[in-house]
C-alpha cells in the first residue's frame, strides 16, 4: 500500500504535502485559499519584498552552514507537471500564506506548530476525515512503534548495545511467534521495506503482545546481555504461540 495522505497536515479540506527535506508545497496552500489566479506561488515569488526574504533567509542559512554554499533550491524549487508545484521553507509559506490571506495564514500557523509539535489530536482529526484503509494503515503503524520503542528500550538497559543483537532478539520474537526469521517471513510476504508494514492487524497485535511479554520476563528475571535477552525473548514468545496453537486446535476442532 503507498503511504496515504492521512500523514500530511489538512488546511481546509487540503493536504498540505512536506517533501523529504521538510520544506512545504505552497501550491497546496494556494489552493487550500481557493486558487485566486492573480497570488499564485509563482507570481508571489516575482514581487520585490519575496526577493528580499529569499535572500535574507539565503543568508542566514549560509551564515549556520560554516562557510559552504547554500542553493536557493535548498529554501524554494518547482516541481513540473500535475502532481508537482512549488516547494519552499516553512517561513516562506507563513509569509505566503498571510500574502494570499491574514486569516489563512493564522490557520497555517497553527496547523503547523501543532504539526512540527507532533500533536496527536492533529493525527486524529485527519484520520477521522480519511478513508477506512488509511485509517487502517495508520493503526498498524501505532500499534507497530506503541510496542517496538519500549522492548528496544528494554532490551538496551539490559545489556543489549549492538545492532546485530537488536536484530538477533527481534528474530526472536518472530521465531516464537511464526517460527519463522525476520527475512523469512519478507520471503513469504515479498516485500523488501519494513516487514511490520506488511503484516495484517492480527499479525501486529502477537508482535506487540509477544514483545510486552517478553519485556515482562527480561526485567522479572533480570537477563543481562544479548544472549540472555534473546533466550527470554524466544521463551515468551513461544509460550504466547503455544496458547495461540492451541486455541485454533479448538476453535477448528483440530487433534
Amino acid at each position: 500500500m503507498s503511504e496515504p495522505t492521512s500523514n500530511f497536515p489538512v488546511i481546509r479540506g487540503r493536504n498540505i504535502r512536506f517533501d523529504a527535506n521538510g520544506l512545504v508545497c505552497l501550491t497546496d496552500i494556494w489552493r487550500a485559499a481557493g486558487f485566486s489566479k492573480n497570488q499564485t506561488p509563482s507570481q508571489w515569488q516575482r514581487l520585490p519584498f519575496v526577493t528580499d526574504l529569499i535572500v535574507a533567509l539565503l543568508s542566514r542559512n549560509m551564515g549556520k552552514s560554516h562557510g559552504s554554499k547554500i542553493s536557493t533550491k535548498s529554501i524554494i524549487y518547482s516541481n513540473p507537471g500535475a502532481t508537482g508545484g512549488t516547494y519552499a521553507d516553512v517561513r516562506l509559506g507563513l509569509s505566503y500564506a498571510e500574502y494570499l490571506n491574514p486569516k489563512l495564514a493564522l490557520e497555517v500557523k497553527e496547523v503547523f506548530l501543532r504539526y512540527k509539535a507532533a500533536d496527536p489530536t492533529l493525527a486524529d482529526e485527519v484520520l477521522e476525515r480519511s478513508s477506512p484503509e488509511d485509517n487502517e494503515w495508520a493503526g498498524k503503524r501505532a500499534m507497530a512503534r506503541a510496542g517496538r520503542r519500549p522492548f528496544t528500550d528494554t532490551l538496551q538497559r539490559h545489556g543489549v548495545k549492538l545492532p546485530q543483537e537488536y536484530a538477533r532478539c527481534t528474530d526472536a520474537v518472530y521465531i516464537g511467534l511464526f517460527r519463522k526469521t525476520a527475512r523469512d517471513l519478507k520471503r513469504a510476504k515479498q516485500v523488501t521495506s519494513s516487514l511490520r508494514d506488511a503484516m495484517d492487524g492480527v499479525e501486529l497485535t502477537f508482535v506487540a503482545a509477544g514483545e510486552a511479554l517478553a519485556r515482562e520476563r527480561i526485567e522479572q528475571t533480570s537477563c543481562n546481555g544479548p544472549v540472555a535477552c534473546e533466550a527470554a525473548t524466544l521463551r515468551s514468545t513461544s509460550f504466547l504461540r503455544d496458547a495461540l496453537e492451541a486455541e485454533r486446535r479448538d476453535r477448528l476442532k483440530l487433534p
